[in-house]
Order: C-alpha cells, then structure tokens, then sequence
C-alpha cells in the first residue's frame, strides 16, 4: 500500500479549512485516511497551521510520501 501525507479539505464554500492527514495514494483526496496529523487554516494569519511533528516523521520514516 502506497501511503502520502496531504491535505484534506474541510469548511464551506469559500471558506477553506484543510487537515493533514496520512491516507492510501488511491483513496480521493476527502475520502478515507488513516491518521489524522495535523491542520492548516489558509484564512488565519501568522499561527495558521499546526502539526504533529513525532507522528509526521514516524510516516515518513515507514515510506509515506509528502504531496
């Protein structure tokens, strides 16, 4: 199973919200996931994201792919 670190999209119409999640390659990109890693708000300044770093480098160091 191919796995990637991307952005999952969440929010309303216009406005975006997006979390970080590890999911299968094949799987759409709002469809299932594994984990959930972290989060990213494009709308709020300067502290817009956030991200578990422990759990980040533990999937990439088992071959996830970042996207």
């Amino acid at each position: 199973m191919a796995v990637a670190i991307r952005l999952r999209r969440d929010g309303a119409r216009n406005n975006p919200y997006y979390k970080i999640v590890v999911a299968d390659q094949r799987s759409p990109r709002d469809g299932r996931f594994i984990e959930i890693i972290g989060t990213y708000d494009p709308k709020q300044k300067d502290e817009n994201y956030s991200i578990k770093l422990d759990r980040a480098e533990y999937w990439v160091g088992v071959g996830a792919r970042p996207s």
